[in-house]
């Protein structure tokens, strides 16, 4: 209570709630506590409240009754932006009032203090609105006002954060809990807590935080796709990043150039790597967090999304004695969870297998891997020159980018070594006219090159929510599926529920090209044939494309047409 508070307690022993004696017994242990004189009477309310005398609900239903101002529950509600910007936060927090709606210009307002006549005039004149007053406990009120404008000014983003701070899943990350941490710092280390560990949960794949003209934007990729969440304030925007930099061993007084930094955590058992990289920007350092799962990488070939026939050719593949074998597609289609995935069915005892990469960004045990710094002159080409007098049965070049690396991969398969790397090109017949382009002679192409296979990911439809649906015949025809072969396939859909977070979709798969160079193609290669002469021999030699690959996982129930088309709209027949 605000006000007027004796009247209160005189209401109170006239109901019974309290006898006399409980109230003055009350009245001196307030007395004795550190406050104000005036805060007597509040804070003897509190202490009856304490002692069990009576709840606050009790004293809200006495002044309902007293004054005939209904009682509203701010569970659930919904808020309006422009409702809440009538009355700033800090001024309902001084208060104790909650805009919570306005029709014709008439303002609902719930108070804990019905005789409290002086802020509700001031609020009345101010805003130039006739005030429509609803009663609600000071807890409530308070409450309320965390959820809809933000807990100590630092929002309330993701539920009910002292639940999740503390004795979480995530280890290796402060909760603001810690000793030491002053009021001022807690808020901020608890959004970063909840950030981060939301993210991980819901299994994105990277956290962007993003500075614009008004607002700083937070959204997550999942299985994919940029989902944008509730936001923090704009005016805590510098302490947020700052927290992220002091975490990653960035350098907080260097905001003029990119930075790049680390944090390592736990979940459920399991190591997480967050690469953080800041870029300035014209409103500040945007950052995003990169989540590598490491468990992410030790797929079986069916969680890639291999069905049976692909994965036996694909296991046959990377299973040969020497040559090289390519994995093409743009950034972000998991060509090197592929890759990886296939090292983690070589990883056997009785091979050596040795990686170069710029960054090492999984650590996988059994394997060397060896982290490309250009600054000391370990380039790829340096690399790998040192890496075949260590005798590897298997070599991973995390991508082919220049001619001199090229030359040295082609050379290590010639002289007996399984050479594993990634290219981006749009198909996987294109990765032998990228070699050449790159300067590689067609004959060491043809002699060296096993097979290449492209891909990309398709998000999954979620198995919890996943339903029958009428097909969009506009979509089916896009693919090439016409209304009569549509009409013997059951096609599915998510409805979305609590396990999707309800998208409808859960997790992704790949749709591959598998392009074998047999005879036939190493000859054309060799000649020098275009690229729509040996993509149409290896049509004709049974290569199934992307998209075929797509149609056969839509029928099956695991995806949907319009995810094939996102990705393999412009593919040639």
């Amino acid at each position: 209570m605000t006000s007027a508070d004796d009247f209160v307690l005189q209401l109170i022993e006239d109901k019974n709630l309290a006898t006399a004696d409980a109230i003055a017994a009350a009245r001196q242990k307030a007395s004795e506590s550190e406050g104000s004189v005036t805060d007597i009477d509040s804070k003897t309310i509190d202490e009856l409240v304490k002692d069990g005398a009576f709840s606050y609900a009790d004293v809200t239903a006495l002044l309902s009754e007293e004054f005939g101002v209904p009682v509203i529950s701010l569970e659930n509600l919904t808020i309006g932006e422009d409702v809440k910007k009538l009355i700033p936060r800090d001024d309902c927090k001084k208060n104790c009032v909650l805009p919570i709606g306005v029709d014709n210009g008439v303002l609902t307002i719930a108070i804990a203090d019905p005789m409290n006549m002086d802020v509700l005039d001031n609020i009345s004149h101010v805003l130039g609105m006739t005030l429509e007053q609803r009663l609600a406990t000071p807890e409530q009120i308070n409450k309320a006002i965390d959820t809809y404008y933000g807990v100590n000014a630092y929002g309330n983003l993701f539920g009910d954060m002292e639940n999740e701070v503390g004795g979480g899943p995530i280890s290796g990350l402060p909760t603001g809990n810690e000793k030491g941490v002053s009021e001022e710092e807690a808020p901020i280390i608890r959004y970063v807590y909840k950030l981060i560990t939301d993210a991980v949960k819901r299994r994105a794949s990277d956290i962007h935080l993003e500075p614009l003209e008004k607002k700083f934007r937070v959204r997550y990729r999942i299985d994919g796709v940029l989902i944008e969440v509730e936001n923090p304030p704009k005016r805590l925007q510098p302490s947020i990043l700052s927290r992220l930099k002091l975490m990653a061993n960035i350098s907080i007084a260097e905001k003029r150039i990119p930075q790049d930094g680390r944090i390592q955590i736990a979940f459920n058992g399991k190591e997480i790597d967050l690469r953080v990289s800041s870029l300035p920007t014209v409103y500040g350092e945007s950052i995003v967090m990169r989540i590598l799962d490491k468990e992410g990488l030790r797929l079986g070939l069916v969680d890639l999304g291999f069905f049976s026939d692909d994965q036996a050719t694909f296991e046959r593949i990377v299973s040969l004695a020497d040559g090289i074998f390519l994995v093409t597609g743009p950034t972000g289609s998991g060509k090197s969870t592929t890759l990886y995935s296939g090292l983690n069915f070589l990883n056997k005892p009785d091979r050596k297998i040795i990686t170069v990469e710029d960054p090492v960004e999984y650590q996988m045990t059994g394997i060397n891997q060896v982290q490309v710094r250009k600054e000391v002159g370990m380039t790829f080409a340096a690399a790998l020159r040192s890496m075949l007098r260590q005798a590897p049965n298997i070599i991973m070049i995390g991508e082919i980018r220049d001619l001199e690396t090229a030359e040295i991969a082609i050379n290590a398969s010639l002289t007996g070594h399984m050479v594993f790397s990634t290219l981006h090109t749009n198909d996987a017949p294109s990765a032998v006219t990228r070699l050449v382009d790159i300067g590689v002679k067609p004959f060491l192409v043809s002699a060296s090159l096993r097979a290449a296979l492209a891909q990309r990911l398709v998000r999954k439809i979620c198995t919890n929510c996943k339903e029958p649906v009428e097909p969009d015949i506009k979509s089916l025809e896009a693919l090439g599926i016409n209304e009569i072969e549509a009409a013997g396939t059951t096609y599915y859909a998510g409805k979305g529920c609590p396990k999707c977070h309800g998208i409808g979709f859960k997790g992704r798969m790949g749709i591959f090209e598998i392009f074998l160079v047999n005879e036939e193609i190493q000859q054309m290669i060799y000649e020098g044939r275009t690229l729509v002469e040996l993509r149409q021999k290896a049509r004709e030699l049974g290569m199934r494309t992307m998209r075929e690959d797509g149609i056969r996982k839509v029928s099956s129930g695991l995806t949907t047409a319009s995810e094939i088309l996102k990705v393999c709209m412009n593919e040639v027949e």
